[in-house]
């Protein structure tokens, strides 16, 4: 498909997107607000070109959890919430982006001041509430967006509100692979590129295939430094699995791209 037809169909799923926030969301109950935030999320990967498949190593939680990640771009926040819908933590720049800033304030991001130490701490007791009354939250603890190839440090600030309240952390990977089954480092959204030259970026580069790796929660522990080590360590293990999984036979990773978008289980 034309990248220019994809702007159009994309500007148009943006448009009913607003709409669904005003019209609907609000007069909602939470089930269905978060069916509709999934069944969005994977029409938008749809339109882009991108496949989502979910590989998972362990018991998925469905409540009370703290998902842990790598951050590539601006189109993890989608892929995630198109497997299962979740509140994320962004920074306070997400804000001011042109209709995905207030899709995400409308659909429950917390956002955080990262130039002030204080809202750490005011977002730690925020988040600690939220796992509390049985919420799903995903952060990004590297603090910015990396390449995809590798892992950027794992901060442990934000990891002390699942300690406080006393909530499981589930670590979590994503990679994205190309037509080619080769990792594809065009949805990254680092450096100075513009939200969208990366969109631009994404589009011409699809077919694309997400791969999102949920690993087993980590046991119980009361140090967040320790905590985020464990995390690191196991989103590290993660992703040399996918990415040795796509040196191996990148023959099936192009089958898999051939196929039908959608969600599969791996």
């Amino acid at each position: 498909m034309q990248v220019s037809l994809r702007i159009a169909r994309l500007i148009f799923h943006f448009l009913r997107g607003i709409a669904l926030a005003v019209l609907v969301f609000p007069r909602v109950e939470r089930a269905l607000q978060q069916s509709m935030v999934r069944d969005w999320s994977r029409r938008l990967l749809e339109i882009c070109g991108v496949k989502l498949v979910v590989h998972q190593s362990g018991e998925v939680l469905e409540h009370s959890v703290m998902l842990v990640g790598n951050h590539v771009s601006w189109l993890d926040i989608y892929v995630i919430n198109a497997w299962r819908p979740v509140s994320f933590v962004a920074k306070a720049e997400v804000q001011k982006w042109p209709i995905v800033g207030w899709l995400a304030k409308t659909i429950g991001t917390v956002f955080i001041r990262r130039d002030k130490r204080s809202d750490a701490l005011r977002i730690v007791h925020q988040l600690a509430d939220a796992l509390k009354s049985g919420e799903r939250i995903c952060i990004f603890p590297e603090g910015t967006t990396s390449d995809g190839a590798q892992l950027l440090p794992f901060h442990a600030n934000l990891l002390q509100a699942p300690i406080a309240a006393m909530a499981a952390v589930q670590p979590i990977c994503l990679m994205y692979e190309n037509a080619q089954g080769r990792q594809s480092l065009a949805p990254a959204y680092i450096g100075e590129v513009s939200l969208g030259a990366s969109l631009i970026s994404i589009l011409r580069a699809a077919p694309l295939t997400a791969h999102l790796y949920i690993t087993a929660p980590l046991g119980a522990c009361d140090d967040r430094r320790e905590l985020a080590r464990c995390a690191q360590g196991a989103v590290h293990r993660a992703l040399q699995l996918l990415q040795q999984r796509l040196e191996q036979s990148p023959e099936a990773a192009v089958v898999v791209n051939a196929q039908v978008s959608g969600v599969e289980l791996n």
